[in-house]
Formats: C-alpha cells, sequence, structure tokens
C-alpha cells in the first residue's frame, strides 16, 4: 500500500513544542496552501489550511529554524486519531490527521 502526501504551504504561526510524559517532542502546525486557480466570484485565490503534526527531532528543528509565514514542504502519511467525544462512555469518533515524515525548508529566518 502507498500513503503519501506532499504539502508546500506557509505556517500560520509559530512553532510550539510540546513535551509528552513520556519524553517525546509533538508540535501541530497548520500550513495555508493557496489554490492554483482564482475564485471565480471574487477574483482572488482561495486557500486551504491543513492541520499536521510533527514529532521527535522535526519538531524541535522546526521550531528552531521557522516562524509564522515560513514557507516548507512536507512529506507526510495519513493517519487516524481517536478523538474522545465523552470519556466516560468511551464514545469517540476518527479523526483524519496528517502526520509529517520529513520537511524540506524552503525559506527560513
Amino acid at each position: 500500500m502507498f500513503n503519501q502526501c506532499i504539502l508546500v504551504g506557509r505556517l500560520t504561526k509559530d512553532p510550539e513544542v510540546r513535551t509528552l510524559d513520556d519524553g517525546r517532542n509533538v508540535t501541530e502546525i497548520t500550513l495555508a496552501l493557496q489554490k492554483s486557480f482564482k475564485n471565480s466570484e471574487t477574483g482572488l485565490y482561495d486557500t486551504d489550511f491543513i492541520n499536521c503534526t510533527v514529532w521527535q527531532v522535526l519538531a524541535v528543528n522546526l521550531q528552531e529554524f521557522c516562524k509564522k509565514g515560513t514557507v516548507i514542504g512536507i512529506k507526510a502519511r495519513l493517519g487516524q486519531r481517536k478523538l474522545y467525544l465523552d470519556e466516560s462512555k468511551e464514545r469517540y469518533y476518527n479523526v483524519p490527521e496528517v502526520i509529517a515524515e520529513k520537511i524540506h525548508y524552503i525559506s527560513s529566518k
């Protein structure tokens, strides 16, 4: 099976790394991806906002070298995460997420 996506866009905010209880580093970023065509009504380019999860060394490097507005390229895979609605009743649903595997720094500070 093949599970890979390539995204190129701008960071919408400065990356902030969190360290989990088990010692792993993680940051969640949002990429602004401008569409390649203009909106017929406004004449402007529309933008998609894609949430991505970045782990370990990639997360630390992203925080060190990038800030809001930086253009990056991400090679990623699609995954699912369980989002609990009510933990006492164990009701949840699966949420798709983009998990970064490699980052290319196109513009940096």
